[in-house]
Order: C-alpha cells, then structure tokens, then sequence
C-alpha cells in the first residue's frame, strides 16, 4: 500500500511540476517549480544521510518577485519554500525558508530549517551539489533546468568525475 501511494504522489507531482513550469517565467533566475523539486530531492536526501526514513516528502515553493506587504522578510529574486512530510514512522516533517538560488536540479541555496515531530533536525544555508553549474534556459526551451543543446558539429563534452563532500550541521540529535 506504501508503494502505491508513493506512486500516486510521485505522479500527482509531476503533472503538477509539468504544469506550473509550463506557464511560470522565472523571476530573478528561480522558477517555483524548480525550486519546489529541487529542494525536495536535497532535503529528502540529507534527512536520510542523518538517518532518517523519509515515507514522503512535498515541497511548495512562491517566487518572490518585487514589492509586496511580505517584502520586509523576503527579498526579490528569492523563493519561500514550505515541505510536509512524513518518516516511515509516522513523525511530520516540516522545512521551512527561503531559497536564493537554485542549481541544476542539484542545490539549492538559502536559509532553510527542517524538523520532525517540531524539533529542529537541521539548519542549512545549502542543500545538495553546489559545485554543479546553474541551469540555463536557451531561447525557445522552457521548464526547470531547461540548458541549451551543444551546437550539432561540436563534440560532446568529456563526463567530469566528482568528489562531493557535504557538511550539515545538526543542532538537534535526531530521535529512533
């Protein structure tokens, strides 16, 4: 039953990502959807490195794109970001903050706290591969991490082999 409902959200998101990048500029270089995604993979990623099962994890993310009544706490070109959640045990997950930047499909960067069961598991300024280069979208192509084809004579580049070294800092020690 797990694995079905896994499926069914899986789904569910990606025609939902597929849609909101479809129709979405991006603002300041964040798209909401590729915000959203990416901070889903990283977080769900680091939550398991720090021993934690994750069941699901949904991540929303708003682009902050100019003046606003919330201006005073979120600057243009940022995106909140807001996941619920739940570890194979039954306990929610919450991450919450902002995002400045948003890598690839591989990093994002800004201010982002995450907790179960409202006990802070981690606070982080980065999530994932920030040494991956910035997505870029060529003229004509749209959707998040959307890159320009090399030109059809040149030959494709060599694959680069690398060697990530991520460093979290855990304020609280995650409970079993």
């Amino acid at each position: 039953m797990r694995v079905l409902r896994t499926v069914v959200a899986t789904g569910a998101c990606g025609i939902a990502v597929a849609g909101l990048a479809a129709c979405e500029p991006a603002a300041g270089g964040l798209d909401s959807a590729a915000v959203a995604v990416t901070t889903d993979r990283t977080a769900t990623a680091t939550l398991e490195r720090l021993t934690f099962d994750v069941a699901w994890l949904s991540c929303n993310a708003r682009v902050n794109r100019g003046p606003s009544p919330s201006a005073a706490t979120t600057a243009p070109g940022s995106a909140t970001v807001d996941c619920r959640g739940e570890t194979e045990s039954g306990q929610d997950i919450i991450l919450k903050g902002t995002v400045t930047e948003e890598r690839a499909g591989h990093c994002v960067r800004g201010d982002m706290t995450a907790r179960i069961d409202r006990k802070v598991v981690f606070q982080a300024t980065m999530l994932g591969d920030c040494s991956a280069a910035p997505s870029t979208t060529a003229p004509g192509t749209s959707g998040p991490g959307a890159t320009a084809p090399p030109p059809p004579t040149a030959p494709a580049p060599p694959a680069p082999v690398v060697t990530v070294t991520e460093t979290v800092t855990v304020t609280a020690v995650p409970a079993k």
